[in-house]
């Protein structure tokens, strides 16, 4: 008899496999439009999700009315979209096509943070923000391949077939139970680690920082891979031209750390400082974050009753 888990992850597997190869042979421009339509069926159609995305999106602008919330979470889910598409094109990617759609805003500072990684490495804080996987990927047909935490999915061949087409960039992905010894190792290289800091966190994996006027539970890894490695922290997010298939990468100057001599006090302080950092380009660009995801699911010891 065969098992239901096993039956189920296969039809998931194969579904995307269909769904990835039925985008991938559309022309892209047609591609991004059915993604993008697609987006908005899912706003329209799961109900659960949309009024989450809404909740969270009334916290975050309080000054804002509920017909801009409601088109600020469609452009978000357009965009999830047109991200699922673009990314069913990443085969047709190369060294020299890649800059057809990406460009470096400010170029000089990036530059400046590679050429200084030196033997530390580098520290990339980023977020679930435009289209992040196309960040890594186009860095590594680049020539500056990155290093991803990766939480693991529950269906293994779903995950498994994501960190094998990572790999065609050259992005190395590291599993997040390993990812301490694995990240050091990384910087040590003097390789670039990646890492998105917009996700909620279990009490045991993170601290609680103000993120849009509400206590949210954030990991510190960023901060504490820096501590031990010397390494540079560097926000960098990729952005989206309006509705295009047109990014900009966002590169800002190296996170300042309090160094008080009081380790805990630090790293809730400069686990706070990038925080605030990913928090200031999604308010500037509120429809190219993920506004369904449960930011603020775990909640401080005084707030769990």
């Amino acid at each position: 008899m065969i098992h239901e888990d096993w039956l189920v992850d296969r039809l998931e597997f194969w579904a995307l496999r269909f769904a990835v190869a039925l985008l991938g042979s559309l022309p892209r421009s047609w591609a991004l439009r059915i993604g993008a339509a697609l987006g908005t069926l899912l706003y329209y159609l799961v109900w659960p999700y949309r009024r989450r995305g809404l909740t969270h999106l009334a916290w975050a602008f309080p000054d804002r009315s509920p017909s801009e919330l409601r088109s600020i979470l469609r452009a978000s889910a357009r965009n999830l979209g047109r991200m699922a598409a673009e990314i069913c094109h990443f085969p047709a990617l190369t060294q020299e096509s890649v800059g057809r759609y990406v460009r470096i805003g400010n170029p000089e500072l990036w530059q400046q943070v590679v050429a200084a990684r030196g033997q530390r490495g580098l520290v990339v804080l980023t977020a679930h923000f435009g289209n992040w996987e196309l960040l890594a990927y186009a860095h590594g047909l680049l020539g500056v391949p990155v290093a991803l935490i990766h939480r693991p999915m529950r269906n293994r061949l779903v995950d498994e077939w994501i960190v094998r087409w990572r790999q065609r960039a050259g992005t190395r992905s590291i599993a997040k139970k390993a990812a301490a010894k694995e990240a050091l190792k990384v910087l040590r290289q003097g390789g670039i680690l990646a890492i998105p800091a917009d996700q909620n966190q279990r009490h045991s994996f993170g601290v609680f920082v103000d993120f849009f006027g509400r206590a949210a539970c954030t990991t510190t890894g960023p901060v504490r891979l820096a501590a031990h490695s010397g390494a540079l922290i560097v926000p960098v997010f990729l952005r989206r031209v309006g509705e295009t298939d047109q990014h900009v990468v966002e590169v800002f100057p190296p996170v300042e750390l309090v160094h008080t001599g009081d380790p805990q006090r630090d790293l809730v302080e400069n686990t706070q400082r990038c925080t605030k950092v990913i928090e200031e380009i999604i308010r500037t660009y509120p429809e190219q974050w993920i506004w369904f995801h449960q930011r603020w699911k775990t909640r401080p010891p005084e707030e769990r009753r």
